[in-house]
Order: structure tokens, then sequence, then C-alpha cells
């Protein structure tokens, strides 16, 4: 076999088992379903944060309403919507991470939004006290924003004991 044909049959394969991988990737995580009027995010990365909020601020413990239904990952989208470019391909990345961070980090095949939600919030809780500086910055950086809007939202206000601004509204 000459060179040419070497190095084709190499990059063959090393396309193949790329693509594979890639496929392989896809039927872990699985489709989420479709959401309507994001600017910002991917179905698949509204999945990703709302699976998140559900784990951080699961309904029935210290806040009965908890944060399913409420629909974070919409007001997520719409604050990074107007953030600059940087700061959002920082979240992008940060919520791609997360969401495959089982897989590369513990080698367990499943992907975060397919995790059980005490299993999740395990896996999260790891990230704040990882030794690995990118894990720590984005476990407090999607913190701050999941605290945002949960707490930016009336429903959750009586929770906290905070009265309702002068306008009642």
């Amino acid at each position: 076999m000459n060179r040419r044909k070497f190095l084709a049959r190499v990059v063959g394969w090393t396309g193949l088992a790329a693509l594979v991988g890639a496929g392989g990737l896809v039927a872990i995580r699985g489709p989420a379903p479709p959401v309507a009027g994001l600017r910002s995010l991917t179905s698949q990365e509204h999945r990703t944060f709302e699976a998140l909020v559900d784990a951080l601020f699961p309904g029935g413990g210290a806040f009965p309403l908890g944060a399913r239904g409420l629909d974070l990952g919409r007001t997520f989208d719409a604050f990074l919507a107007d953030e600059d470019d940087d700061k959002q391909e920082d979240l992008h990345a940060a919520l791609l991470l997360l969401e495959f961070g089982p897989l590369l980090f513990d080698h367990r095949l499943v992907t975060f939004s397919n995790m059980k939600p005490d299993d999740r919030l395990a896996f999260f809780e790891s990230w704040s006290t990882s030794s690995d500086l990118v894990r720590r910055q984005i476990a407090t950086a999607l913190r701050k924003f999941a605290s945002i809007v949960f707490y930016d939202r009336p429903e959750v206000w009586p929770e906290i004991g905070y009265a309702l601004p002068l306008g009642g509204t």
C-alpha cells in the first residue's frame, strides 16, 4: 500500500470514528422537546438549565413551589439574549460541559439532564468543590444565574418573606 492510500484510509477511518462518536453522544443525550421563542438558548440548553434549576430548587423542600413549572430556562434565555457575544458563548459552553460532564468527567453513560434529580444535585455540587478551576467557575456562574431567575419570580417572594413592591405587582 502506498503512502497516499494509507493516508486516505487513516483519514477515512478517523472521520468515521468521529461521526460514530458524535452520533453516540447525540444518542446518549436524546432529543429535547422543541421550545418555541428562544432567543439565545437551544432547546437542548434550555432542557439542561431546567434540569439544573429543578435540582437546585426542588418542590416540597425549603420552597414548596420549587422551580418546576416556572420555565426558568426561558427567563434565563431572555437574560442571556441581551448579553454580549462573549458572555453568551461562555454560557453556551458551560451548559454543554455540564450536560456532558457525567460522561466526560465521571465516565458514566448518561448526560446531566437525563440523571435522576438527586444524582444531578450531587453531581453539580461536586463541581462546586472540584479541584478543577473551570468546573468550579461553571458551578459558581450557573448557580448565580439559577438563583437570579428563581428569586426574581413573584411566586417565590412569599416563600422568602419578601413583601411585594409598593405597587403590589
